[in-house]
């Protein structure tokens, strides 16, 4: 028994250690290809911070700007808070018809899963591109973007916690010869609740710092801010907007919490 369990440690020494020279060897190779060096990597640091001290700190030009990007902003959160609503509405929805324990059909379980993993796999930024040719710079192509993703994502987490914790209010409901309607309303709405509305507070979160790279690309939101006073060396008022990003972040992040503490 002594020798098995030391096999066993052996053995997993082993795939440790060949994990470990593997990962060393694709990092080499992948610094090889793109030509980085490591140690000027380490001698620009000091540098770079000091720049940032010297630069990209707000002044009174930037403070000027400030009604300007807390609009921008607010424009940010609105789109993402719209996303993030219609994505959790349709998610629930295609997460009651491909649920094993809600699904009209079975055949609605593959193509609901399909639906999911197409929206979760492609980045948000792909999304907005795709839409950019279609729909050009506006909220329009932020909004589909970051609601296609939301969608992919959260019917995902939806199907998940359906079939895990559904199942005996559902079954119970039925049992009584409950119908369709009754049994979504009475027994999964109910159950699932808590844990949907965790799940799209989450999903808020991301797409906030989502929306803040599509407006790079769609000319909108407060990453267009961001954009445009980089380009135009304003680096004070970047900063700035640097700033208020993490602060809606860590505040919505807080406020994120103390509703999961309330009703998980």
């Amino acid at each position: 028994m002594t020798r098995r369990v030391e096999q066993v440690f052996r053995d997993r020494n082993l795939m440790l250690w060949g994990l470990l020279v593997t990962l060393a060897v694709v990092v080499w190779l992948s610094a090889l290809i793109t030509e980085f060096d490591f140690g000027d990597g380490l001698a620009s640091f000091p540098r770079a911070l000091g720049w940032l001290v010297a630069n990209f700190v707000p002044n009174q030009r930037a403070l000027n700007n400030l009604p300007s990007i807390l609009n921008r902003l607010g424009e940010t959160v609105v789109v993402s808070v719209m996303a993030t609503v219609l994505a959790a509405l349709l998610a629930f929805g295609l997460a009651l018809l491909g649920s094993r324990t809600t699904r009209p059909h079975p055949l609605f379980t593959p193509v609901v899963r399909a639906i999911g993993s197409l929206g979760r796999n492609i980045p948000v930024v792909a999304w907005a591109m795709i839409f950019l040719l279609a729909f050009g710079q506006t909220f329009v192509t932020g909004l589909l973007a970051l609601l296609l993703e939301s969608v992919g994502f959260l019917t995902r987490s939806f199907l998940e916690i359906t079939d895990e914790t559904a199942a005996e209010p559902v079954e119970g409901l039925r049992a009584t010869g409950a119908g369709w309607g009754t049994v979504v309303a009475q027994a999964v709405v109910p159950t699932l609740l808590p844990s949907l509305t965790s799940w799209m507070l989450f999903m808020l979160e991301t797409n906030i710092r989502s929306a803040t790279l599509v407006g790079l690309l769609t000319g909108t939101g407060i990453g267009f801010s961001f954009d445009l006073y980089y380009k135009s060396l304003n680096y004070p008022s970047a900063a700035l907007v640097t700033i208020c990003i993490v602060v809606v972040v860590l505040v919505l992040e807080a406020l994120s919490n103390a509703l999961r503490k309330v009703i998980l």
